[in-house]
């Protein structure tokens, strides 16, 4: 089991930036490429980025390149989202995700998940 605990979130502005950060506790945290998805208000879940084992390859939807990137800390089992020029379209709760394979877009492929944090970006 592992347990995912998001942080960071909250109201900003329009290009403004945030950092999220997601902490992971149970089993070695090195195992698990991550991910982040995000879910809008009265829409689906979606994929936002996605980091292999050791940090050396990473993925990130067309909608946030360039703006959002995405990284990771094995010494402090944690994984980051850093995201600037922030835009009201960003704006939904994030969520990071553990699977037991390889870095994906499908949210299928997941096992663990965290409860998420809520980012709302204003006009």
């Amino acid at each position: 089991q592992v347990q995912l605990v998001e942080s960071g979130g909250g109201l900003v502005q329009a290009g403004a930036s945030l950092r999220l950060s997601c902490a992971a506790s149970g089993r070695t945290f090195s195992n698990y490429p991550m991910g982040w998805f995000r879910q809008a208000p009265g829409k689906e879940r979606e994929f936002v980025a996605a980091i292999s084992r050791s940090g050396s390859s990473t993925y990130a939807a067309d909608s946030v390149k360039g703006r959002f990137t995405i990284s990771r800390d094995n010494a402090k089992n944690t994984v980051y989202l850093q995201m600037n020029s922030l835009k009201p379209e960003d704006t939904g709760v994030y969520y990071c995700a553990a699977t037991l394979r390889y870095p994906d877009v499908n949210q299928q492929s997941y096992d663990y998940w965290g409860q998420g944090t809520q980012v709302t970006v204003s006009s």
